[in-house]
């Protein structure tokens, strides 16, 4: 089993920026990738960054304003997305992923607000 915390939500004035960062814990040898998703209210869950190995991917509306990175240094296993340039419609819960062979890990999600 994979455990994943998110943590750096909040609420934030539109041009803000923020940092989320999520540590896995447990069975963490084996991750391949790991990623962000958000849900807005009545929308349904989508990608906005994944990241394995050295490769990227970014969702379209936030290519050049988000960026995604992980640190796999002395046993940790944490996975950042620096946020910035945020827009309202970039309000949503944002959700840590993590792939471990052919099993998804969730966190249980992190609040981003971005309203003057």
């Amino acid at each position: 089993q994979v455990q994943l915390v998110e943590s750096g939500g909040g609420l934030v004035q539109p041009g803000g920026s923020l940092r989320l960062s999520c540590a896995a814990s447990g069975s963490i040898f084996g991750i391949s990738a790991m990623g962000w998703y958000r849900q807005a209210p009545d929308k349904q869950r989508e990608l906005v960054a994944t990241i394995t190995g050295g490769t990227t991917i970014y969702a379209d509306s936030v290519k050049g304003r988000f960026t995604i990175s992980r640190d796999n240094a002395n046993a940790k296993n944490t996975v950042y997305l620096q946020m910035n340039s945020l827009k309202p419609e970039d309000t949503a819960v944002y959700y840590c992923n993590a792939r471990r062979y052919i099993t998804d890990y969730w966190g249980k999600g992190t609040l981003v607000a971005v309203s003057p």
